[in-house]
């Protein structure tokens, strides 16, 4: 018969033995590949930066990380992909405040942006624009405001989903200016900016970095960097304020995310991978080439999303739902 004693020395044991296995799984990641899930298209600006940002992080991590681009539903199905994936650090979630926060006061997600995940870093901020076709006649702001007026009931502006920053700009143009736009909703930024090209739509109130290729080849048209800021990127477009109509602000911020309940040293470990790729030379140089602007050290930690997220929250959800957005 064993005696208490041997029973508790051999628990203790055991309890010992197990505790180095947990550690190392830690100590150990990434061990694998780690899919990098993108709630937009190929090609849109969260696809830039991610792509940008991965391919000096796998260098760090030592293992590929494998993009997948997860679209629909403004975001959200990208997002949900991670929010039911298992917390070890192999499935992260990258996306822009489009799909981290203004979703959450347009559908019934399924997931709590705020509680089910865990923030790892912010990665870049980038201004947004307003950018046409180029068979619009406006030549400025104020003209192009005028020739809205004029012809609102057919005035076409593209977005990524109800909900998403380029529809909450459109809303946002037609509140302050007192006129009516007609959304056309896209799977993700690259298509929509192929529709505008092709003529298909009139307006877009995008990203810098999305338009920015766009408009240095000239085949679409900008008018205002909706910031309060000239886009060092852009320097010569004015901003919102200079063309006359100020209010108009639209920065759109990505950030990474783990499943919740992820390990801290596994958050820990995405976190310093990130923040020793955004001081890479050739990755900021990359990203400013976009127009995509990197926040200081000191707002690249988790917690400084986390407050961030919350913060963005508080800000936007109450515009969107008395605009009165819906999911389409």
């Amino acid at each position: 018969m064993i005696s208490k004693r041997v029973f508790l020395s051999s628990a203790v044991a055991a309890a010992c033995c197990l505790k180095p296995v947990r550690s190392a799984t830690s100590e150990n990641y990434p061990s694998r590949p780690v899919t990098m899930v993108l709630p937009f298209s190929a090609g849109g600006p969260t696809d830039a930066v991610a792509r940008i940002i991965s391919a000096r992080m796998q260098e760090l991590l030592g293992q590929s990380i494998i993009i997948e681009n997860v679209t629909g539903a403004a975001g959200t199905i990208g997002v949900g992909r991670v929010a039911r994936a298992a917390p070890d650090g192999y499935t992260i979630s990258v996306g822009p405040m489009n799909s981290h926060v203004l979703t959450g006061a347009v559908y019934h997600l399924p997931f709590d942006l705020r509680r089910d995940f865990e923030p790892v870093a912010l990665l870049a901020n980038n201004p947004s624009v307003v950018v046409s076709k180029k068979a619009v006649p406006a030549r400025d702001l104020k003209e192009l405001i005028a020739w809205v007026k004029a012809n609102q009931d057919s005035v076409l502006a593209g977005t990524s989903g109800a909900g998403s920053a380029t529809h909450l700009g459109g809303i946002l143009f037609g509140s302050l200016t007192g006129t009516r736009l007609q959304f056309v909703p896209y799977r993700g930024t690259a298509p929509s900016m192929q529709a505008l090209i092709a003529g298909q739509i009139d307006l877009i109130f995008d990203q810098l970095s999305s338009s920015l290729p766009q408009l240095q080849e000239g085949t679409i048209k900008s008018y205002a960097v909706m910031s309060k800021t000239r886009a060092v990127a852009a320097p010569d477009i004015p901003t919102v304020d200079e063309a006359g109509l100020p209010g108009l602000y639209l920065p759109v911020w990505t950030g990474m995310w783990a499943p919740k309940d992820t390990p801290g040293p596994i958050v820990d470990r995405l976190n310093s991978a990130v923040v020793d790729s955004l001081a890479d030379p050739t990755v900021h140089k990359r990203l400013a080439e976009l127009g995509q602007e990197i926040y200081p050290r000191d707002q690249q930690t988790p917690a400084a999303l986390r407050a961030y997220q919350a913060a963005e929250i508080e800000k936007w959800w109450p515009i969107v739902k008395a605009a009165g957005i819906k999911a389409e």
